[in-house]
């Protein structure tokens, strides 16, 4: 396999390992060590110092390795362009997704785009909707897909809504919170998403939870819900028929008594859309929302 001086450069920077970044590169690690003297060589500088425990990036690597980063990301964005004058879908599609939709709709929606278009790639990054926004923003992926509120002001997709529930193995109606001692299993979420839920939870109560358990996931939240630990306000993405056989399902309310719901868009940027497999990804977003409107 062939590579570039600036591959070789950016795999020793990520993996700061002869031995790694050999298997990664498919060469031996004689045969790296001699390619990155020859590159040190011609740079004028030493770009690594070699330790024990492995390598370390210099300040004038530092700067090297960030322009030979530059030129691969601009590489793959010109081959991007050419692959558009192909009749097939190639490329990468490059997406950011808010987590609980990656592992809860996403799937659903890849399965198809990949059984259709069998060239292309997928890159996948997951996290809470400001990292997504801030990964479009950078340029970083082609596509994001968030909750709640969005100003965006490009080209954006609304995909869906799902109801909030509170959901408990004893509390069967919303009033009873305020007798309860079981805790509120409450998870670290988007600050919108947090203050959408403060806002109801005072315009409800006027007051605080008794009890709260603070976890990290939204997935470890719903488990401890479900082992009867304590109540917890789960979006309807996150459940299912099987999950919610045994507990109860309270619908969260407005002040003007309609259901409580989280909104889910697609964005991103109008030269991103124009690119074949961001439109085949549309394509297929749209097919599976008309055919499946009530699936999150």
């Amino acid at each position: 396999m062939a590579f570039s001086e600036f591959q070789l450069l950016s795999v020793l920077a990520q993996e700061l390992n002869m031995r790694k970044a050999a298997e990664r590169l498919f060469v031996s690690q004689p045969a790296l060590s001699q390619r990155l003297q020859t590159i040190e060589k011609h740079w004028g500088t030493q770009l690594f110092l070699r330790t024990q425990k492995g390598l370390t990036i210099t300040p004038s690597g530092e700067l090297v390795i960030q322009f030979a980063n530059e030129i691969l990301d601009k590489e793959e964005k010109v081959r991007e362009q050419i692959n558009t004058l192909d009749s097939k879908i190639h490329g990468t599609l490059k997406i950011a997704c808010a987590t609980i939709v990656g592992q809860n709709w996403l799937p659903k929606v890849l399965k198809k785009f990949v059984q259709q278009y069998p060239h292309a790639k997928i890159s996948l990054i997951t996290g809470w909707s400001s990292e997504i926004m801030k990964s479009i923003y950078d340029d970083e992926v082609h596509i994001g897909i968030v909750r709640g509120s969005t100003d965006w002001k490009g080209p954006k997709l609304h995909l869906f809504e799902d109801p909030l529930y509170l959901v408990d193995k004893e509390i069967q109606e919303i009033g009873e919170v305020l007798h309860t001692d079981r805790p509120y299993i409450q998870f670290k979420s988007d600050s919108n998403y947090y203050q959408e839920i403060q806002d109801w939870w005072h315009r409800e109560f006027q007051s605080s939870p008794k009890r709260t358990i603070v976890v990290d996931q939204i997935e470890t939240c719903k488990q401890m819900a479900f082992n009867g630990i304590g109540y917890a306000i789960l979006p309807a993405i996150t459940l299912n028929d099987a999950d919610v056989k045994n507990l109860y399902k309270i619908p969260l309310k407005d002040e003007h008594g309609q259901l409580l719901k989280r909104d889910t868009w697609m964005l991103g940027y109008d030269a991103a859309f124009e690119l074949k497999q961001v439109q085949a990804f549309l394509d297929v977003v749209n097919e599976f929302v008309a055919m499946n409107p009530h699936v999150i």
